[in-house]
C-alpha cells in the first residue's frame, strides 16, 4: 500500500479544502500498481456529508465566532466535526476486494492497532461506526469511484467537546427539507483507554503508529510513498479552487428548503419564513408585532435573491437603517438571528 502524505514543500496541508481537493485528485488521477493510504488533519471544519443540507447540520452563527469551515465531501454520511487534534486515515481499495459496504472489514486493522496499545473493547456497530464502551470514537463513509472503493474515518483521540456539541447542534427547530440529518450520538475518545506507556503519545505519535499499522511495517521511514508532482499539484489548486473552497458546493448545493423562526426581541416579536433554492432566498415574508416608520417590504427585497451568508446578508441590508423597520435592532442582532434560526417560542 502507498502513502501519500498531506504535505506540500514538507509541510501538512490544514486547509480542509486543499485536503480534499488532494483526495479527490488522487483519487480520479493517480493509479498506481497498490492500494493507497492518504492520511489529513484539518484545521477546526465540520466535514458534512454529499446528500446533506448544510443548514440543518450546524450551528452557523458559533462557527463564524470561532472561525470553523465547512467542507462538503463526496462520499454520503452524516455530519462530523474535525480538527487538529485528531487525525483521519482515507483509502483507495481496488473494487474487487470484498470491501465496499463491508465497514467491519474496513475497521478492523485499525481495532486491531488499538489492542496493541491498551484500547480494548473497540467494537464495529450499526451501519458504519466504531464505539468504545458504546461511545462514538469514529464513523465512517465509502464510494466507489473508477473502479476503486474511495473511503475514510477518524479517530477520535482528544475530542473537543464543547466544540463538537455546540457546532453540531444547530438551533434550526422548524425547517422542512429532504436532506439526511445527522444522528448526534455519544462521542468518546481514546487516549484515556491507551496502555500507561502509551498516555503521552502526541496526536504525531499516534498518527505514525497507526500509519505503520496500516501499511505493516516497523518503522514510517519504510514507507512507500508516492510524491505529488507540479503538476499534480495544479490540478489539487485547481479542484479546490473551483470545489471545495467555493461557498456554493459547500452551502448551496442543495436544491430547496423552507423554515419558519418567530423570535421575542426587546423591540417586540419578529417571524421570519424564508423559501430557499441553492442557498439563495427565493421568497421572504417578515412579520410581527414590532412598530416601525417604513414598510418592512423593503427590507424583504433587499434580502430577495441574497445567499445565506453572513457577508452577503449584512451587505444586502447595508444601506438600510434598520430602525426605521423595526426600532432598535442592530444588523448584526437581525442577521445573526436569520442564520442561527432559533426555536419557534410561545
Amino acid at each position: 500500500m502507498y502513502l501519500i502524505e498531506s504535505k506540500r514543500n514538507g509541510e501538512w496541508i490544514y486547509d480542509p479544502g486543499m485536503a480534499m481537493a488532494l483526495q479527490e485528485y488522487v483519487k480520479d488521477h493517480i493509479f498506481l500498481d497498490d492500494d493507497v493510504l492518504f492520511p489529513y488533519m484539518m484545521h477546526p471544519v465540520v466535514q458534512i456529508g454529499k446528500y446533506q443540507n448544510a443548514y440543518e447540520e450546524v450551528n452557523q452563527p458559533y462557527m463564524d465566532e470561532h472561525g470553523i469551515k465547512i467542507v462538503r465531501r463526496e462520499s454520503g454520511g452524516g455530519a462530523i466535526y474535525l480538527d487538529d487534534r485528531n487525525m483521519s486515515f482515507c483509502f483507495l481499495f481496488d473494487g474487487n476486494q470484498d470491501i465496499f459496504g463491508n465497514y467491519g472489514r474496513l475497521y478492523e486493522p485499525a481495532i486491531k492497532a488499538l489492542e496493541k496499545i491498551g484500547v480494548h473493547r473497540v467494537e464495529q456497530k450499526g451501519r458504519n461506526d466504531l464505539v468504545l464502551d458504546g461511545k462514538k470514537i469514529s464513523g465512517a463513509a465509502m464510494t466507489v469511484q473508477k473502479g476503486r472503493v474511495y473511503c475514510g474515518y477518524s479517530l477520535l483521540l482528544d475530542p473537543n467537546y464543547e466544540a463538537m456539541v455546540s457546532v453540531l447542534n444547530p438551533n434550526l427547530k422548524k425547517i422542512e427539507s429532504h436532506g439526511i440529518q445527522s444522528v448526534r450520538s455519544r462521542v468518546g475518545a481514546i487516549r484515556p483507554y491507551l496502555a500507561p506507556e502509551f498516555q503521552d503519545m502526541t496526536v504525531w505519535d499516534f498518527t505514525d503508529y497507526m500509519i505503520c499499522q496500516l501499511l505493516g511495517i516497523d518503522n514510517i521511514s519504510q514507507a512507500k510513498r508516492y510524491e505529488l508532482t507540479p503538476e499534480d499539484w495544479a490540478g489539487v489548486d485547481k479542484i479546490a479552487r473551483e470545489k471545495y473552497n467555493n461557498w456554493d458546493w459547500n452551502y448551496g448545493r442543495f436544491k430547496e428548503f423552507e423554515y419558519h423562526v418567530t423570535e421575542r426581541f426587546p423591540i417586540g416579536t419578529i417571524s421570519i419564513g424564508l423559501s430557499v433554492e441553492h442557498a439563495k432566498i427565493a421568497a421572504i415574508q417578515i412579520t410581527g408585532d414590532f412598530f416601525g416608520t417604513q414598510d418592512v417590504k423593503e427590507v424583504e427585497e433587499a434580502l430577495l435573491g441574497k445567499r445565506l451568508r453572513k457577508d452577503e446578508l449584512l451587505e444586502a441590508t447595508g444601506q438600510l437603517d434598520l430602525t426605521k423597520y423595526f426600532g432598535d435592532l442592530t444588523k448584526e442582532a437581525f442577521v445573526n438571528y436569520m442564520l442561527s434560526v432559533p426555536a419557534v417560542k410561545a
